[in-house]
Parts: structure tokens; C-alpha cells; sequence
């Protein structure tokens, strides 16, 4: 449970505001897992693996800033892989990938390892701007790809929901879904009277962690006291019925921050 001291070999940006960074260290984790990195001297959070070796980060905070201002041999120290990640599909199975933003990280690997097993993908991918889009290739290489962009600059001027609402649901076996919790609570709203659909429905949720295995309580989801770090992050659409998700979360102090 210790950090390892990991040396960064690569940063490759990826937006104007998102960074991978690759390390030498392989971690055999499935897609949806993450790990918890320390920052030297500022802070250790929560980072989804977008790579076996490597993370994508957008710069939002001190940590995050700092991991900006590092180079190709710098260290960061890593632990985990922690949480559990999305159900594997079967091979027979067709597969609906819903990203927005820096969702698309733990979602990429888990399209190239459907392809690989010859899984039927088809992913909606959604940005702020074309600008903003990652990972367009290695979605597009795995299989179908929508677009959109909330300026319109790339594929369908809007939100994933727009693309989410003209599909078939009952087409597909398995929807995996990431991003913004705005964007997934207007997902579950949607799939709330569609029981059949929300059972085969995972979502990837990002909340505020401290210890990363399910002791401090943190990232605990009211009513029932699911952790989002040892019970999650990824949890069926069913799992979150009655619960506060789409609607609040709690900041470092605990306090209440609606979404």
C-alpha cells in the first residue's frame, strides 16, 4: 500500500488542457481501475488508467498543476490498482461506449480490448470543442464513432444525450459510460424508466478520495454507504437508484457540493 517511486518516460498532450503521462512501471489492471498518485510534496489523488502505463490528466488542481510542470524523467509515486473496473464483455456481446471529456480515458482501453475479442463497439464521444476531443483514433480504430461538441466545431453540435437518445438501447448487450457527473446523471434520468437498460448500464464515477481502499469513508454515496473507491468506481446503473448521484457529492471537508 506503499507509493512506488515511479519515473515518468514520456508526456504526449493530447488537448490544450490534457496531458498522458507514461511511466515505467506496467500494471495489469483492468479498464475502469486507478491509481492513486502522489505528487511529491503536494498531494496524492485518484487517476484512472488510460494506458497499462500511463494516465491522462487535465489540469484542474495543485497536484494536477504541478504534474504539468514535470518532465521525462521526473518521479511520481503510484499505488494500486485499486477499485473495481467495468464488466468484460463476451465475445458475442455489441457494446455502446458513452465518453465525455477526460471519460474517454478509462473507456479507450477498454474499446481496444473489446476489438480485440471481437466485441462489436460503437462509441459517442464528447467534447467541449473539437480542440477537446481524445482519443478520437483509438475509439474510431475499435469501431463505429459519434461525435459531438457542445460548439459544434466537430461532428454533431450538442451532448452525448442527443446521439444517446436517437439509438436503439435494446441493440446493445453492455453501455459503458464516463464523464462529467452532469453528463451521467442526465444519462441515468434518462434510463430510470427503462429498468432493462439501466441493469446493463455501468457508470465510471470520479469522486473525491483520501485513502483509495474503502477505509476513510470519504467518497462514501448516501443512503447506503457505497464507496465509490473500494465498492466502485464503476457501478451498475441499478446500484445508484435512490441515491444521491446526479444530484450532490462531498468536497475534501465533507460539505455537500451539488452537482
Amino acid at each position: 500500500m506503499y507509493p512506488l517511486n515511479t519515473r515518468l518516460i514520456n508526456i504526449v498532450q493530447e488537448s490544450p488542457s490534457t496531458r498522458t503521462f507514461f511511466f515505467d512501471r506496467y500494471f495489469d489492471a483492468n479498464a475502469g481501475q486507478f491509481l492513486m498518485v502522489w505528487v511529491h510534496g503536494v498531494d496524492e489523488i485518484p487517476m484512472t488508467l488510460s494506458y497499462n502505463s500511463g494516465i491522462t490528466v487535465q489540469k484542474v488542481g495543485d497536484a494536477t498543476s504541478r504534474l504539468f510542470k514535470m518532465e521525462k524523467g521526473d518521479t511520481i509515486g503510484l499505488r494500486g490498482p485499486f477499485g473495481n473496473g467495468f464488466t468484460l464483455p463476451k465475445k458475442s456481446d455489441k457494446i455502446l461506449l458513452v465518453a465525455g471529456g477526460l471519460g474517454a480515458a478509462p473507456l479507450a482501453p477498454l474499446a481496444e480490448y473489446s476489438f480485440k475479442n471481437g466485441v462489436d463497439v460503437t462509441t459517442i464521444l464528447g467534447a467541449r470543442s473539437s480542440t477537446e476531443l481524445i482519443f478520437g483514433k483509438r475509439f474510431s480504430s475499435a469501431g463505429d464513432l459519434y461525435i459531438t461538441t457542445d460548439d459544434g466545431t466537430s461532428g454533431t453540435c450538442g451532448f452525448v444525450t442527443d446521439i444517446l437518445t436517437n439509438l436503439n438501447l435494446s441493440d446493445y448487450d453492455r453501455i459503458y459510460t464516463c464523464g462529467p457527473e452532469v453528463m451521467l446523471g442526465c444519462i441515468f434520468n434518462m434510463l430510470q424508466d427503462e429498468k432493462y437498460v439501466l441493469e446493463k448500464t455501468e457508470f465510471n464515477l470520479h469522486r473525491y478520495f483520501k485513502c483509495g481502499i474503502g477505509v476513510c469513508g470519504a467518497c462514501c454515496i448516501d443512503p447506503k454507504g457505497l464507496r465509490v473507491c473500494k465498492d466502485g468506481p464503476v457501478f451498475k446503473g441499478t446500484e445508484l437508484i435512490d441515491s444521491e448521484f446526479g444530484e450532490y457529492k462531498r468536497d475534501a471537508s465533507g460539505k455537500k457540493v451539488n452537482i
